[in-house]
C-alpha cells in the first residue's frame, strides 16, 4: 500500500487549503480521509489541520462556525457543507479519560500528529508537499496492524474510548492489534467505565455491523466487556455440554453474529439471543447441560443491557422480540403459521427466519439438516400465507369497523 498518486481532494477543500497557504499558514488534510484514501475508499469527511490560530482562520473566511474554538476547531461553510479546520495543538492534562483540561496551540505539525490515537490516523497530506507520515502509518497499514502513536498507555490514559476504537478498526479493516497496544488495553481496561454509555454503544454498533464482527471477541480478551458488558463474560465462561452445541454460550453468540447480515438489530439480536443461558443453567445426572426457559430470561437480560447502554426504545423492543422467539417452532400448517405471525408480530417476518438460521449455523452439526429443513418449511408456509393474503390480525382484516357502520351496523359493542 503506497501513495503513488495524488489524493483527489474536493474543490471546496482545496480552496480552503489554498486560502490558508496564501496567508502564509501551513494547512493539510489529516487523519481519516488520508487513511481512507490509502485503503481505496472514498473519504466521508475531510478534516483540515493548520498552523493558523482559530481567530486567524475566522478572519480569512466569510462563513464560519465556532464548533469547538476552545480546542482550536472552526467549521468553514462552503455552500451547505461544513469543513472542520483545527489549529495544530498540544493537549494538556486529561481529567476525565476523554477530554483534555486545556490545549496549547503550536506551530509544529509533528507535535499535532503526536497527540493522535493510531499511526494510520496520524498522517497528513498536502497536494503539493505530499504525504507526511512521521510515525509509520503506511507501514503499519501494509502490515495490517493497529498501533498507537508513541506510548500506548499514554494514548489510552488521554482517551479511554480509544481502546474500543482500536478493536472497532480491527473489525472494520480485518487488522490485528499490535502487541504493545493490545497489552496496554488489557492494563487500562477498567478506565472504560469513565466513558459514557452512549459512546460505548456507538463503538459496539460499529464493531457488530463491520465486515468482521467476530472480532467483538477482542472486547472480552482485553477485559473491556468486564466493565461494560459483564453478562457477555459470563456467557463466554459458560460451557454447553450438549449434542446440539460445540461451543460455549459466548462463542456460540459470536459465531451466530457472523452468520447474519450486517443489520444493527439482527446482529444485536444474535449477540444477545442466549445471554440469559448462564442464569438458568442446570446439569442432569448424565452431565448434560440444559437451559430451560432461557429465551424469556434472555429477552429480559437483553433489554436490561440495551437500556443500560442507552439504545433507543425501538431497537430494545425489536431485539427483545427476536431474542424471545429465536427458537420458536412454527412448523405445522398455515393455521400454525398465522398463529405464530399473530403471536410474534408480522413486522418480524421474514427476518425471524434469518435469526433462526444463524442460530442453527452456529451450533454443532447434530441434526443440522433436519433443523434447516424445518426452517425452510416455515419460510414456505409464511410465503404461502402472504401469497393467499390470509388474515393474521385485526389490522389485516379486509373489512373494518367503518365499513360495517357504512353498511348500517350500529357502532358500539354487539350482543
Amino acid at each position: 500500500m503506497a501513495l503513488n498518486k495524488k489524493i483527489a481532494i474536493p474543490t471546496a477543500v482545496l480552496e480552503i487549503l489554498e486560502q490558508l497557504n496564501r496567508a502564509n499558514h501551513e494547512a493539510y488534510i489529516v487523519g481519516g480521509c488520508v487513511r481512507d484514501f490509502l485503503l481505496g475508499k472514498e473519504p466521508s469527511d475531510w478534516d483540515i489541520t493548520t498552523s493558523a490560530k482559530p481567530q486567524q482562520v475566522k478572519a480569512l473566511f466569510r462563513r464560519t462556525i465556532d464548533t469547538g474554538i476552545a480546542h482550536g476547531t472552526v467549521t468553514i461553510m462552503k455552500g451547505n457543507v461544513g469543513y472542520e479546520v483545527t489549529t495544530y495543538r498540544i493537549d494538556g492534562e486529561y481529567e476525565d479519560a476523554r477530554h483534555p483540561k486545556e490545549v496549547t496551540f503550536t506551530s509544529s505539525l509533528e507535535e499535532d500528529l503526536k497527540r493522535r490515537d493510531f499511526t494510520m490516523n496520524a498522517m497528513a497530506y498536502h497536494p503539493e508537499k505530499g504525504l507526511v507520515d512521521i510515525f509509520g502509518g503506511q507501514e503499519d497499514m501494509n502490515r495490517g496492524i493497529i498501533r498507537c502513536v508513541g506510548n500506548a498507555k499514554e494514548r489510552f490514559t488521554e482517551d479511554a474510548l480509544r481502546m474500543m476504537r482500536a478493536i472497532r478498526f480491527a473489525a472494520q479493516m480485518n487488522y490485528e492489534i499490535e502487541e504493545e497496544t493490545f497489552q496496554a488495553i488489557r492494563k487500562m481496561a477498567p478506565s472504560i467505565s469513565k466513558v459514557s454509555a452512549e459512546r460505548i454503544q456507538v463503538e459496539m454498533t460499529k464493531t457488530l455491523i463491520s465486515a468482521h464482527p467476530g472480532k467483538f471477541r477482542l472486547f472480552y480478551e482485553t477485559g473491556l466487556t468486564a466493565h461494560f458488558l459483564p453478562e457477555f463474560d459470563r456467557a463466554m465462561e459458560t460451557k454447553q455440554n450438549h449434542p446440539h452445541h460445540c461451543y460455549s454460550v459466548g462463542e456460540h453468540l459470536l459465531r451466530s453474529v457472523e452468520e447474519i447480515r450486517p443489520d444493527k438489530v439482527l446482529r444485536l439480536s444474535m449477540l444477545l439471543h442466549d445471554i440469559g443461558k448462564p442464569y438458568v443453567e442446570s446439569v442432569d445426572e448424565e452431565g448434560i447441560t440444559h437451559f430451560y426457559g432461557h429465551p424469556k430470561v434472555s429477552e429480559e437480560r437483553a433489554q436490561q443491557i440495551l437500556r443500560r447502554l442507552k439504545w433507543d426504545n425501538d431497537t430494545i423492543r425489536k431485539v427483545g422480540t427476536f431474542t424471545r422467539y429465536h427458537d420458536y417452532r412454527m412448523d405445522g400448517d398455515e393455521t400454525a403459521m398465522r398463529r405464530a405471525m399473530a403471536k410474534i408480530g408480522e413486522e418480524y417476518f421474514p427476518d425471524i427466519f434469518e435469526v433462526q438460521l444463524a442460530d442453527v449455523m452456529a451450533q454443532s452439526n447434530y441434526k443440522r439438516e433436519e433443523k434447516l429443513a424445518a426452517i425452510e418449511k416455515e419460510r414456505e408456509l409464511y410465503l404461502l400465507v402472504k401469497e393467499k393474503g390470509q388474515c393474521v390480525s385485526l389490522k389485516t382484516l379486509a373489512v373494518g369497523g367503518r365499513d360495517l357502520i357504512a353498511h348500517g351496523v350500529a357502532p358500539g359493542k354487539g350482543l
